[in-house]
């Protein structure tokens, strides 16, 4: 049996966690519907109250961060309130933010409408951001490379990882462990990672479907080998995690328990696996923590965090 998550608390608590990525400002409108809009046929609701939460790579941070780890968080943002809502809210998380800014990108913003406990509409606030940006967030990675343990690259699609390619060879260069959390098709600019995390439904929109596990096992070992991985962790909701590496094959089974909501659990993973990689865990215990904790975070509503005192 792996050792739990307090045989490597007080080395988490020294690890140095630098987490790259797009992130966004999850928004929620709870309210009441009681009648149809004579407008047109749909809800009409009544806002009683709101929430605002980190998301995307700033959820990654905070939940590294709230395993005690020392979490840097590299984005591009807008020049706007959003922005100044995620670093107000980051600090108070204890993240260490580097936001390059610009007046002309506009901060991810998902606000998401609630009645009667049901998700009624999101609406969408975005823009990709420029070259430029993007170029001058290279020599602020390299800046800060130096002075972290293990990266996390946290893509959501969102634009801000045009150069992930060149930030995975440096890390690697520097002696750095670099995880990537993907997305899309497109893997061969993941190439060289250290540890790669898609969900089913990602690994299955690149790999294709497969027949039984041993046709799982050989697809994720030839994706692997093909785009240079050291491991390959594939997350499979109510069938847990498998770990593909040079070692052969590790499946976790998932934690029996009520399902509240799975957004986010994506993040607690590869936060907790960066924090524990961080610390100098060897990658099957810090997979088997990584689990622990997804199964404690879907048992709570929205974008979530999970304590070293709920995982003890």
């Amino acid at each position: 049996m792996s050792p739990g998550f307090s045989a490597w608390r007080a080395r988490v608590a020294k690890a140095r966690v630098l987490v790259v990525g797009d992130v966004m400002l999850d928004r929620y409108w709870f309210g009441d519907v009681e009648r149809i809009s004579p407008e047109a046929p749909v809800p009409v609701v009544r806002i009683a109250r709101s929430e605002e939460r980190p998301g995307g790579a700033a959820n990654v941070a905070r939940n590294a961060a709230a395993l005690g780890a020392r979490a840097t968080l590299l984005s591009a943002t807008g020049d706007d309130e959003p922005a100044d809502t995620l670093l107000r809210m980051l600090a108070a998380d204890g993240v260490s933010t580097s936001f390059l800014r610009d007046a002309a990108l506009t901060t991810t913003v998902k606000l998401r409408v609630i009645g009667r406990q049901q998700q009624l509409l999101r609406i969408d606030f975005e823009t990709a951001p420029s070259h430029e940006l993007l170029a001058s967030k290279l020599a602020d990675f390299d800046a800060l490379l130096a002075d972290t343990d293990a990266v996390v690259l946290s893509d959501y699609g969102k634009g801000g990882l045009a150069h992930i390619a060149t930030m995975i060879g440096r890390a690697r260069a520097a002696g750095k462990p670099v995880l990537v959390d993907p997305k899309g098709d497109d893997w061969d600019r993941y190439r060289g990672a250290s540890l790669m995390t898609p969900n089913r439904g990602e690994f299955r929109q690149v790999a294709g479907r497969w027949r039984d596990e041993a046709d799982l096992e050989r697809r994720a070992q030839a994706l692997r080998r093909d785009l240079d991985l050291g491991a390959l962790l594939v997350t499979r909701s109510e069938e847990g995690m498998s770990l593909y590496s040079d070692a052969g094959t590790l499946t976790i089974p998932a934690q029996a328990r009520e399902v509240f909501d799975v957004s986010g659990a994506g993040d607690t993973v590869i936060a907790t696996l960066g924090a524990l990689l961080a610390a100098g865990a060897p990658l099957p215990d810090a997979v088997a923590i990584a689990n622990r904790a997804a199964g404690i975070v879907v048992g709570k509503l929205g974008t979530a965090t999970v304590t070293p005192d709920e995982l003890a």
